[in-house]
């Protein structure tokens, strides 16, 4: 018998027809002798729905109440979904995220797990039951109910997994595994069969939605392995894990793109020591993540420098640097968000030269300037207008190799055994 932990995004769950394909799903897995926890995501667009109905009485809501009320979201899922699992004649309990025993810190809205206590959990499996957990949510030792941020799900379910020393940890969606880009935008996708814990962060973290970044860094220093694979299909998914082989020619695995970017550049600042960490520091204090950094040459004692952030910190960043601008005199600050972010990735880079330089000669080829670069061993980033996005992921994907014959699996109805 082994112990699977099995994640349901929202649009597994989207209705009580896709809620009860699920249920289903989850009954043929305990038929073949496994023990089941399941995390499950708000159903659809309930966590939207939520937030609109939020601004609609207060533009600015208090952050503790926000996680009071989204955290509900993913309560009537679980409570549905163990309906419908009674309804074919099994065991199972639900669980909020601290009835489950997360404890996290006390940061609204964008908590992190600081410990898991899952004896009921156990308990509950050791009783026969399919333990059904909320995923995205926990509670502070101040006893406050905290949500883990946008995609917390994923790392629900990774976290419980290395908690409670499950076999496997499935991560259901409407894709049938980890595709070389967005399938949505390339339709001749090529699916990998399997994954680098690294090679997948970096994916995450620029922008492919299939995994949440900490939920990869979990699975990583946990040594989880982690499957993502269709819950509308039966088809093999993806395996993440530590190494994973690499295809014949295949230099570059993924490539992302991430719209959520906006750059901010400041003209005319003191070249004198001490002021990027003057700058940057105060941006964390405020929790403002930044991502690339550039700056440029000095000319008659002053340097420019810009720098991204995500497009819902821009007006926050800016109020940050309006603050203090007495302690740190500039000239000039400007921003812009017609941009994204177009990422490759692949372990193979790191011994083979040029690979960046193809990446710039293919963008400047659709006609795309090129405004920011970063880079690491195994990624390449590039900061671009947004206009022509998708020409230049599919001429890169092109370009690398990545093109395949067959059509890309996107969501559809489930398909029986």
């Amino acid at each position: 018998m082994s112990l699977y932990v099995m994640k349901f995004g929202g649009s597994s769950v989207g209705d009580t027809e896709r809620m009860q394909r699920v249920a289903k799903r989850i009954v043929e897995k305990q038929d073949e002798g496994h023990q089941c926890v399941v995390v499950v995501s708000a159903m659809g667009d309930t966590t939207d729905d939520l937030i609109d109905q939020a601004k609609l009485l207060n533009d600015n809501p208090p952050a503790r109440e926000m996680d009071m009320l989204l955290t509900t979201g993913e309560q009537i899922s679980i409570s549905l979904l163990s309906m419908a699992i009674h309804s074919l004649g099994r065991k199972a309990l639900s669980y909020t995220g601290w009835q489950a025993g997360f404890l996290t810190d006390s940061v609204h809205s964008k908590a992190r797990i600081a410990d898991i206590h899952p004896e009921r959990v156990l308990k509950a499996l050791d009783e026969g039951n399919i333990v059904i957990v909320a995923g995205f949510q926990g509670m502070s030792e101040e006893g406050e109910i905290t949500t883990l941020g946008r995609g917390g799900s994923d790392t629900t379910a990774v976290a419980l997994a290395a908690a409670i020393d499950a076999d496997v940890c499935e991560i259901y969606t409407d894709v049938d595994g980890v595709y070389s880009t967005d399938p949505r935008v390339v339709k001749c996708a090529r699916k990998l069969n399997e994954i680098s814990y690294d090679e997948m962060l970096e994916l995450a973290n620029l922008g492919a939605a299939v995994l949440h970044p900490r939920a990869v860094e979990y699975a990583k220093h946990n040594q989880v392995k982690l499957v993502v694979r269709s819950s509308f299909n039966y088809n093999e998914g993806t395996v993440v894990k530590e190494e994973a082989s690499m295809e014949q020619g295949v230099v570059v695995s993924g490539i992302a793109y991430d719209k959520n970017v906006a750059r901010i550049s400041i003209l005319g600042v003191a070249d004198v020591p001490g002021v990027l960490a003057q700058m940057f520091g105060a941006l964390a204090t405020e929790g403002i993540d930044v991502d690339i950094i550039v700056q440029s040459g000095v000319q008659n004692g002053e340097a420019d420098f810009a720098f991204t952030v995500s497009l819902e910190d821009r007006e926050r960043a800016l109020a940050v640097i309006e603050k203090i601008r007495d302690q740190l005199p500039y000239r000039d600050v400007t921003s812009e968000d017609n941009l994204v972010k177009v990422s490759i990735v692949g372990a193979g880079m790191v011994s083979h030269p040029g690979v960046a330089a193809q990446m710039f000669d293919v963008i400047s080829k659709q006609g795309v300037s090129i405004k920011m670069v970063s880079t690491s061993e195994i990624k390449v980033s590039c900061v671009i207008e947004s206009g022509n996005l998708q020409n230049v992921v599919q001429a890169l994907h092109t370009a690398y190799g990545l093109d395949t014959d067959q059509q890309a699996v996107v969501g559809g109805p489930q398909v029986r055994r």
